[in-house]
């Protein structure tokens, strides 16, 4: 379930004409803001916003209602307000229309220019380190690649056991264990309770999580990421006993043996495991702290928009939900700062910034003012030289 790559990114950012429209809106996965309609309501309020902005700018009304109407179309279906996560982005403009429903909460907010706004959408490539996650259960073994923002499964089954009596050669009886798992939905896993596995029992289990083991080698040998398991303790601590990969979570995701759908699990997973990825950011930082003064740094947009064009920009660090508006002169490299979004020509220089240093290979941090490496500029900029 991979939710954006950069490909599209790259789609989106290609594509310009006179009024490409972006809409972002905080949306719910369930609860009283879902039964309330309380996003759609908030989608309706970023459309009447988009229109008065398009009628001030002398398009006719009919123009706008069939620009607008893959919009309106969502704010009436029912059923897609119950499909959401935390955030829905839009792209709509003249026979186009994208919509992204994101892990990502977005204050509402909506942009009408000559390109798209795509700096919200940064997070969801940085601090999304790369990981393996395992759901153990003694019926059924999944493995999954994650990162913070996408789950997807890598099919094992002709790499280990179908189940244990593949292995210790006679009828296992799972009730002996009280356990049992079903399947529901988008891929439930449930669990429940048992007894403490001892003895013969043990040590049957374990050869069953030794043959795993092995025939995981294939996919793990060359790989150095984390491996983050989900089962019941006395699993957990079965495995942990027999496993030989070398970057192995002694965090076990423990379920609470209670129905957990997968992508619950990896959230869960994602923050057992978010530390280890937040150190890449935090050392950035530090590298623009002791670059400063040696030309290998830079706050002002003047300097670091042309350099995001060159692809100089190693890391882009930009105080979140604050933007920087101007316009830009390609040609010549002339910047012209403004304090809003004063008319056609004026765009988001940050946003700019921000996308020409993701599409050349950089990073693109959104983080709060008081984490900002350099807190006198909305924007700060680490060179590769």
């Amino acid at each position: 379930m991979t939710l954006l790559s950069k490909k599209e990114i790259a789609n989106l950012h290609h594509i310009h004409q006179e009024n490409c429209i972006s809409i972002f809106i905080p949306t719910h996965r369930l609860g009283k803001e879902v039964l309330q309609e309380e996003d759609s309501l908030s989608l309706k309020i970023q459309l009447q916003h988009v229109k008065k902005k398009l009628a001030k700018k002398g398009i006719h009304k009919t123009t706008i209602d069939t620009i607008t109407a893959p919009v309106q179309k969502l704010i009436d279906d029912n059923l897609f307000w119950r499909q959401q996560s935390d955030g829905l982005a839009i792209y709509i403009a003249e026979n186009y229309f994208q919509k992204f429903t994101l892990p990502i909460y977005f204050e509402a907010y909506n942009y009408i220019s000559n390109s798209f706004y795509l700096k919200p959408l940064m997070p969801l490539f940085v601090d999304d380190g790369r990981f393996y996650l395992m759901t153990l259960e003694l019926g059924k073994v999944k493995l999954y690649e994650c990162t913070q923002h996408s789950i997807t499964e890598i099919i094992i089954d002709d790499l280990i056991p179908k189940n244990q009596q593949d292995i210790v050669g006679y009828d296992y009886e799972e009730k002996n264990l009280q356990f049992r798992t079903l399947q529901a939905g988008r891929g439930q896993a449930m669990f429940y309770g048992q007894e403490a596995a001892t003895g013969k029992r043990k040590n049957e289990i374990k050869t069953y999580f030794r043959a795993i083991n092995d025939g995981l080698k294939p996919i793990l040998k060359d790989e150095n990421i984390p491996l983050v398991v989900a089962s019941q303790d006395y699993l957990f601590d079965i495995y942990k006993s027999v496993n030989t990969y070398s970057n192995f979570s002694n965090k076990n995701i423990n379920n609470h043996l209670k129905a957990k759908d997968i992508l619950d699990v990896h959230e869960i997973a994602w923050e057992a495991i978010s530390t280890t990825f937040d150190q890449e950011r935090k050392d950035k930082i530090t590298r623009f702290l002791e670059a400063q003064g040696t030309g290998k740094t830079a706050i002002e947009i003047e300097i670091i928009l042309p350099s995001a064009f060159e692809g100089k920009v190693d890391t882009l660090f930009c105080e979140n939900l604050e933007d920087i508006f101007g316009i830009y002169k390609l040609e010549n490299d002339i910047i012209t700062i403004t304090e809003t979004e004063e008319n056609d020509t004026t765009i988001s220089l940050m946003n700019l910034a921000a996308i020409k240093t993701f599409l050349n290979g950089g990073s693109v941090y959104l983080i709060d003012k008081v984490e900002m490496p350099n807190p006198n500029s909305k924007i700060n900029a680490l060179f590769r030289y």
